[in-house]
Formats: structure tokens, C-alpha cells, sequence
């Protein structure tokens, strides 16, 4: 069978998006509106809050990654941001499902060539495909959280591959279409982890619209229009060479940098606009896109088997302890949703689970009390001596991470609970983030516009964001609900999937693991000269049909 029985579901999810921004700025949905008949030429400055750390697919999910990988990449399959239906790209169709869907095969375009003009080829996909569903740990590359069960490729002819798969993995299709699965040069494909790392930028070879030119480790990197490309996705409004001549992705980590460089006009794009900079983006000459991720909302995971939070009439106080509405209307604008769930409205898979999130601080105070911890001298809650103290991490990726944190910090030390905040930079919090007696509370988020994006943020070996897995033991805190993630992606059905992830997102909100804040957006704030600016289904831009209006 063809990959169609998704088309309910992600046409209800596409309602749902169109309902949930509207009356957000222009071009939420993922695409700004052109004006006009485009030009060609120019190049762009493009400003990132933080560097790129490594080019390889199935690691590139941090936005700074995604953004290059994005642009310089092509996928078998596009998936479209406003419908969020899958449609065909170097495939030249939807791929032939087997029942239980172990088996995939798809047809390759023809004609299609990398930057170093090597061939796109069906031996060339299979070695993609196998690398990123097997991943090597020799070369210290990683199997791609996107790719289930995998087992191997076959080359069936020069234009056919077909994949195949130990157990059903009904998120395939979806997971060939994301920048997780981009492919690469088969060249590009023989280096270890530190030729996809900052240095190499130039040695990463793709066969999209655009090419990496060079780069200044940290600092910038400069994408050139690839001459010859001519295969975007059929569905896209350009379908040959970018309009731009090139693109320099500068990284600007000041927000009043980042604002202050476009309004001036020496910066043409920039993303994370924080919300009280929103609004100079509403004047004129000036532009402002929320674009939708799609998958598990912003928001808090608790370490649940970490000493102060094992107690789950604990993590229920916490949980009612925390004013979500209050975080919105004080930090941020329009553009952020109050979550009704773990997951986005517009997400596969969502069911409303607010019922569990509902801001009571006198039952708090009470579930406290029953827990046997008892206010100190200094206001803090003890037992047995120890303080009720907690560690959230700062997530830089993250719009006002540290702004959140602060304000559930005064929230929570009304009920006796002392919340700290980790600081460093990305490589301590990243380290800081596996350590559960360092950080016990984690803020995250994490796009995908597909079923296994619950299972991609909670399951124990893939993000393990709530530390469920014990690494030096290996033991579960809460098998069942691993088994309940692991259905999501194992479920040959949509109906069986959408049951899964119901379930798993309940046990999620019944055991307080965690507390979701609001549906994050990718905000950018541009020229108004800019034109034709898109994103794909999670947020990340598209630079293909981008043109500027000079």
C-alpha cells in the first residue's frame, strides 16, 4: 500500500495549526507572502543566538545545525508546512508500503547530482540510509532518533532502493522527509564525527540549492547558490537555481544585537526574536514570522527518580505550584500558546491533557504536608533534614529560558521549594543535562511533525529527557511507560499509533513528569525587502525561493 493512510490525521493537524496562529504575524504557518515579480542575486545576512555544532544529519536536529543543514541538503520526501502532508522530492513518488510496514521502496529521480558532482544515486541512498539508521560508533556517529528498527538497504535497480525493517516502522516515510535524514555525498559520508564538526563546514557535500563556501569556526558561515540545482520538491515555488546569490549565517548571540543589526539594515534575517522585541518588527520596513514546530511542546521534565522528586505527590505540588499562565503573560507575547498537553495542538498524535496542569497552590501546600515536608527557618521545606532543593538547567536553544526558570523560581519558593538555576554555556549544560545530581528538572522542547516525536524527547534510548534510563545500570524507573513510547513508533497503524501516544502522553501528565508551558514558535524578524522567506514543517528556513526586493 502507499504511504495515504496518514492524510486524515495530517490534515486535521493542519486545521488545527490554521486555527491555532491565527492572528499571528505574517506567514505563521511557515511561508512569508511574496510581493512582486522575484529577482535575482544579492546575498543575505543571516543572524543565529548561537553556532552551528555539527553537520551531520541525524545530530542536527539544534536549530543553528538544522538551519545550514536545511539549505545545503535534499530529502527522498518534502513535507509540505501548511498541510503538513508528506509529497514526493528525489523520490519521484510516495514510497510502496508492505502491511505491517517492515518494507519501503521508493524510485529515484533521475539526473540528480551532488556539489562534487558525484551521482544521487540508489547505491549512494542506501549508504545514506544505512548510516544514519545504524549509525557507527568507530566514528562516533549516531543513529538518527527519526529512523526505527531499522535492519538494512537494498539496491534493487540505479532508480529503486528498498528498505527494510526488523519491526513495523510506521514513521518512516516521515523521517526520510526531515533534515535528519539529509543527504550527503558518498565521500561526505566515509568521515568520523570531527569532519562534520566545526573546521570541515567546506568538506560536507550535499546536493542542494545551496553549497558551503567557507567558514570562521564560531563566528560565520558563508553558503553559495549551487548553479545547476534543479530538483526542489515539485510542490515548491521554485524549482531551479536559489534566487540568492549566497547566504552568510552570522552568529550574533545578544538579542539586542540580533534586533538591533536588522532594524539598522545591516542584517537582513534573524531568528529567536524575544517577545518584548516583537514589536519593533511591526513597523515599517519590517517583518515578523512565527513558524510552528509541531512536536513536544517547551516546557519542564523531572527526573523523576532523582531523591527529591521520586515522590510523585512531590512532582503533583510542583506541578500545581507553577502558574503557566503567568509565565506567558509576563514573559512573552501572542505568538506563544498555553499548552494544553505534552504535545503541540497541530502535532500528530495530541490529546488535551490540562486537567492534570491546573495552577492550585493550596493543594500544593498540602501535598506537601501529606509528603512529610515540613517548613524550615528558612523557608524552605526539609525532611529528614534535607532541604526540598531543586536544579533546573538553562536552555540556551530555548526563548527566555533563563527569564522562565527565574519567575518558577518565586512561584514555587512560596510553597518551600528552592529552585536553582545551572548556568554555562551549551557544552556544560550539555554535560550538566546527564547528570541528574546536577540538574534535576529539564528544560526543553523538540520539533517533529510526526507520531515519534513523543517518543524522540521521553524514550529511554533515544533523548531520555527525563533520565528514565539509568545509564550505569541500566535499569528502567518506569518501564511502562517506555513500552508505551516504544508502540508510537512500532505500531503499524495510525489509529494504533494515535492510541499509543494518547497513552503515553496521559502517564506523562497522571505521574507529573512533566509540565509543559507553551507550543513554541521559530520567531524571525526580517526586512520587508525580503521575500519569499519559508520554513519547513518545523521552523527551520528555507532560503530556495527567498529573493530581495532591491
Amino acid at each position: 500500500m502507499l504511504v495515504r493512510r496518514r492524510t486524515t490525521l495530517a490534515a486535521a493537524a493542519a486545521a488545527a495549526l490554521g486555527g491555532l496562529l491565527a492572528g499571528c504575524s505574517s506567514g505563521a504557518s511557515g511561508n512569508q507572502e511574496p510581493a512582486g515579480e522575484p529577482k535575482a542575486g544579492g546575498k543575505l545576512t543571516y543572524l543565529e543566538p548561537q553556532t552551528w555544532t555539527t553537520l551531520y544529519p541525524p545530530a542536527a536536529g539544534f536549530y543553528p545545525n538544522g538551519g545550514i543543514v536545511n539549505n545545503i541538503t535534499d530529502r527522498l520526501l518534502w513535507q509540505n508546512p501548511q498541510t503538513l502532508e508528506l509529497e514526493p522530492w528525489i523520490a519521484v513518488a510516495l514510497p510502496e508500503v508492505n502491511a505491517d510496514a517492515t518494507q519501503y521502496t521508493f524510485t529515484l529521480r533521475e539526473g540528480v547530482t551532488y556539489s562534487d558532482g558525484s551521482p544521487l544515486d540508489a547505491a549512494n541512498v542506501v549508504a545514506n540510509l544505512d548510516l544514519f539508521g545504524k549509525g557507527d560508533p568507530a566514528r562516533a556517529l549516531t543513529v538518527s532518533e527519526a529512523i526505527n528498527n531499522y535492519d538494512r538497504g537494498e539496491v534493487v535497480d540505479e532508480r529503486t532502493v528498498r528498505f527494510h525493517f526488523t519491526a513495523p516502522a510506521p514513521g518512516f516515510a516521515q523521517a526520510v522527509s526531515t533534515i535528519n535524514s539529509g543527504l550527503l555525498a558518498t565521500s561526505t559520508l566515509q568521515q568520523d564525527s570531527e569532519g562534520f564538526g566545526p573546521g570541515s563546514a567546506a568538506t560536507v557535500v550535499g546536493s542542494g540549492p545551496f553549497v558551503i563556501d567557507s567558514e570562521e569556526v564560531g563566528t560565520r558561515i558563508s553558503l553559495v547558490a549551487r548553479e545547476d540545482y534543479a530538483w526542489a520538491p515539485p510542490s515548491r515555488p521554485r524549482q531551479g537555481r536559489a534566487y540568492l546569490d549566497g547566504i552568510d549565517v552570522v552568529v550574533a548571540g545578544e538579542d539586542s544585537v540580533r534586533v538591533g543589526t536588522v532594524v539598522a539594515g545591516q542584517a537582513d534575517v534573524a531568528r529567536q526574536i524575544e517577545a518584548p522585541d516583537e514589536a519593533q518588527f511591526r513597523a515599517d520596513g519590517l517583518a515578523l514570522l512565527a513558524a510552528a514546530t509541531n512536536g513536544v511542546n517547551n516546557g519542564f521534565s523531572f527526573r523523576f527518580r532523582t531523591p527529591q522528586l521520586q515522590d510523585l505527590a512531590v512532582r503533583q505540588a510542583i506541578v500545581a505550584g507553577i502558574d503557566r499562565q503567568a509565565v506567558i503573560d509576563t514573559l512573552f507575547s501572542d505568538s506563544y500558546v498555553l499548552a494544553t498537553g505534552v504535545l503541540a495542538k497541530s502535532a500528530l498524535g495530541y490529546v488535551d491533557t490540562s486537567q492534570e496542569y491546573r495552577y492550585d497552590p493550596a493543594a500544593a501546600k498540602r501535598l506537601l504536608d501529606g509528603a512529610g515536608w515540613t517548613p524550615g527557618p528558612d523557608g524552605v521545606r526539609e525532611k529528614d533534614g534535607v532541604p526540598l532543593a531543586i536544579t533546573f538547567n538553562e536552555a540556551l536553544p530555548q526563548p527566555r529560558s533563563k527569564e522562565v526558570v527565574t519567575l518558577v523560581q518565586e512561584q514555587l519558593a512560596d510553597l518551600g521549594v528552592r529552585v536553582d538555576l545551572f548556568p554555562g554555556d551549551q557544552a556544560a549544560q550539555t554535560a550538566a543535562s546527564l547528570d541528574p545530581e546536577t540538574v534535576q528538572v529539564y528544560h526543553s522542547m523538540v520539533g517533529r511533525a510526526d507520531f515519534d516525536v513523543l517518543k524522540s524527547q521521553f524514550f529511554s534510548k533515544n533523548r531520555n529527557t527525563l533520565l528514565n534510563l539509568d545509564t550505569t545500570d541500566g535499569s528502567l524507573g518506569d518501564p511502562e511507560l517506555d513500552a508505551l513510547l516504544n508502540a508510537v513508533a512500532s505500531e503499524p497503524t495510525a489509529a494504533g499509533r494515535q492510541a499509543a501516544s494518547e497513552a503515553a502522553q496521559r502517564r506523562l501528565a497522571e505521574q507529573a513528569y512533566v509540565v509543559p508551558l507553551f507550543e513554541e514558535p521559530q520567531v524571525f524578524g526580517f526586512r520587508s525587502d525580503v521575500q519569499g522567506f519559508a520554513t519547513e514543517s518545523v521552523g527551520r528556513p528555507l532560503f530556495h525561493a527567498t529573493w530581495l526586493d532591491r
